[in-house]
């Protein structure tokens, strides 16, 4: 893929990846795909035929089942797939069984394929799941990249405790690591050191700074040039030679990075502080996303921020492209954002592309990128509407930056679709105002009904979005509402307002007080800082 925009693309992310995403051209690829964890998710929905989408499951239930999909992927996969794959896929089919299990697995599979097509050479893949299908999803990463190309199981600690009942608490993730090939992009990183070691090893601490350091020799087993000469009084140990130069150890000495001992003997002073660390192992204890984290938007799948910069870090270098297939709230689009890399993020639902949208704006207010596979005019709104009203309702909602009632759940919403909260006066209490989303025949008893739930819900005001032309009884009864007064702003606002999905699209904005937040707002981030260009390590 050439230098291009940044890209969120709405769909299928088999569709995207097979009609929008090049040979080799992605240089690393996160995914973290969901399965059984018992939560909700933004997997997939049903189509305008009623069957499941091909990418994930329904109304942000994360569990997968076999179903005629599952069969059909099953049977392209054994008759069309890679011979290698075709096997692997059969013989699982054989141990597991047609069961939930064997459904996600052969979804991910023609996924993986996908994924392995489009990353470079150089490129590499880090795959996010728990312990009850790593081993899995391993034989089908064994069998696409190689078992050659497998660089680390690594198990990441989610949780400080847990308490199972009936067994050892689960607190950690896998994540596997596969390179496309023997020469890949590597950075390594590295942790702090343990404080034994450090008061072991880093035993002296300099009077002027109180900067730790140890004591290095100055001394090599094997000459390399004028190096066996008296200095400052001192000679190399018996048998050993200077390991510098005299004008070095000059140098050394005046910008203070020598001592002597007390026989005379020069050391060289290593600052702890300059020293990178630990290198890190494939056991990671040190990130974690508490409850109170200030990173937190509400998102049940989230992962912090600081596990998919280590991640962006080590398997990329700035300009470099990730791919996040599955990209949820954008936590691996922040990643890279904030890292200077380019990316593309891929989600099934609406509801993500708006919450990564939100989450750019408050990190990264000058980021540019381009949204595809949403509607850009009525016809492509109609079409939303008619495969799937909620999609098209959380589309709509996010035109007017309304958050969503439960925040994707469809239940008992009383009438309301989503709030849109905004603070206008001293007292800083929220003011709400409740928005209704119809796709279908409107008339003026669904104003009316707005009202009387604006009223009894005692919101401030009501937003109603409408993709057919509002008629003008409508309007009036709009208008019969009166008006909301905001003290903060010393003006009045229509109590009741209509807005056209055509006249959104044309730029409408509606008429609310100014100030005004609806979702928790990610904390701004600091810009990328420029890191040297490096070449692709080998593994």
């Amino acid at each position: 893929m050439a230098e291009g925009p940044n890209l969120l693309y709405y769909g299928d992310n088999l569709d995207v990846l097979r009609q929008h995403v090049k040979d080799e051209s992605v240089d690393l690829v996160y995914l973290d795909p969901p399965f059984n964890s018992s939560r909700d998710y933004n997997v997939l929905f049903a189509d305008s035929t009623g069957e499941k989408s091909h990418a994930q499951i329904e109304a942000f239930t994360d569990s997968w089942h076999w179903d005629a999909v599952a069969q059909a992927t099953y049977h392209h996969l054994v008759t069309e797939g890679p011979s290698a794959l075709a096997s692997a896929i059969g013989a699982l089919h054989e141990f597991v069984g047609r069961n939930d299990v064997m459904a996600y697995l052969v979804m991910m599979a023609v996924r993986l394929q996908e994924l392995y097509r489009v990353l470079k050479p150089t490129g590499s893949l880090y795959l996010h799941c728990d312990p009850t299908a790593s081993h899995y999803l391993k034989i089908v990463l064994d069998t696409i990249f190689g078992p050659k190309n497998f660089r680390n199981e690594i198990s990441w600690k989610r949780f400080s405790a847990k308490n199972d009942p009936h067994r050892f608490g689960r607190s950690h993730d896998v994540l596997l690591f596969y390179s496309r090939g023997e020469k890949f992009t590597w950075n390594a990183q590295y942790g702090p050191f343990e404080e034994d070691y450090v008061e072991e090893n880093y035993r002296y601490i300099e009077k002027e700074t109180g900067r730790r350091y140890r004591r290095d020799n100055l001394t090599a087993n094997k000459p390399g040039g004028d190096v066996d000469y008296e200095w400052h009084g001192a000679r190399p140990y018996k048998g050993r030679h200077w390991a510098y130069s005299r004008a070095n150890m000059d140098t050394m000495l005046a910008e203070g990075r020598i001592e002597f001992r007390s026989t005379g003997m020069p050391v060289y002073k290593r600052y702890l502080d300059e020293q990178p660390g630990v290198p890190l192992q494939d056991i990671w204890t040190d990130i974690r996303l508490h409850s109170g984290s200030k990173e937190r938007l509400g998102y049940a799948t989230q992962k912090p921020l600081a596990l998919l910069e280590r991640i962006v870090a080590a398997s990329s270098n700035e300009g470099d492209l990730v791919l996040d297939p599955f990209c949820g709230c954008g936590t691996t689009i922040a990643a890279a954002e904030k890292l200077g890399r380019r990316w593309i993020g891929i989600d099934i639902t609406n509801l993500a592309i708006a919450l990564i949208e939100y989450r750019l704006k408050d990190m990264f207010p000058s980021a540019k990128y381009e949204v595809r596979g949403e509607p850009a005019d009525l016809d492509g709104a109609r079409a939303l509407a008619l495969q799937n009203r909620y999609q098209f309702q959380w589309w709509a909602l996010k035109l007017v930056k309304a958050k969503p009632v439960g925040e994707g759940k469809k239940g008992r919403d009383r009438g309301i679709d989503g709030l849109i909260h905004f603070i206008d006066d001293a007292s800083d209490k929220p003011k709400t105002v409740i928005v209704q989303v119809k796709s279908g025949h409107v008339g003026p008893g669904m104003i009316r009904d707005l009202k009387g739930t604006v009223e009894s819900q005692k919101a401030d005001m009501g937003l109603f979005i409408t993709l057919e032309k509002a008629t003008s009884e409508m309007r009036i009864e709009a208008v019969q509402a009166g008006y909301y007064h905001s003290d903060g702003w010393g003006e009045d606002y229509p109590k009741i307002q209509i807005a056209g999905i055509e006249e959104l699209l044309a730029g409408y904005k509606p008429n609310l007080p100014p100030v005004h937040h609806t979702f928790k707002k990610a904390p701004k981030a600091e810009a990328a800082q420029p890191e040297p260009k490096k070449l692709p390590g080998v593994g």
